[in-house]
């Protein structure tokens, strides 16, 4: 058996300055840039570890899920930071770009942006 003493995840980026300030300022993070890479602290003490990559290909999956209490503030708060909310096309999102999981049958509410190396986050109603 592997004897595992901690998990992180981690994902690429192409500028790991951009990457600090979009998760510091408009998230609010505490994101430290380090000789390796980025270290983001996530609510709860976990962290994640952004890299620099030359070649980076935005992630074609949800690489940051962000639970929240109450979905329609968080979406307030980022159009406030001046994040701007991922439309997708078949998926039943209202005009404030949250798909209504919850009363459509599909799952949590939730709404989709992108980091500034194209990386898709969330945020869905815990």
């Amino acid at each position: 058996m592997l004897t595992v003493t901690d998990t992180f995840q981690g994902f690429s980026v192409d500028d790991l300055e951009a990457a600090r300030m979009f998760y510091a300022d408009r998230l609010g993070f505490d994101a430290t840039l380090g000789d390796m890479g980025l270290e983001i602290v996530l609510p709860g003490g976990r962290s994640v570890f952004v890299y620099a990559k030359d070649d980076h290909e935005p992630a074609t999956f949800t690489v940051l899920n962000l639970a929240v209490p109450d979905i329609d503030r968080a979406v307030e708060e980022l159009a406030a930071a001046g994040v701007e909310l991922e439309r997708y096309d078949g998926l039943p999102q209202d005009e404030k770009g949250v798909m209504r999981g919850r009363a459509a049958g599909m799952g949590p509410d939730i709404a989709w942006f992108t980091d500034p190396a194209g990386n898709v986050l969330s945020v869905l109603a815990d």
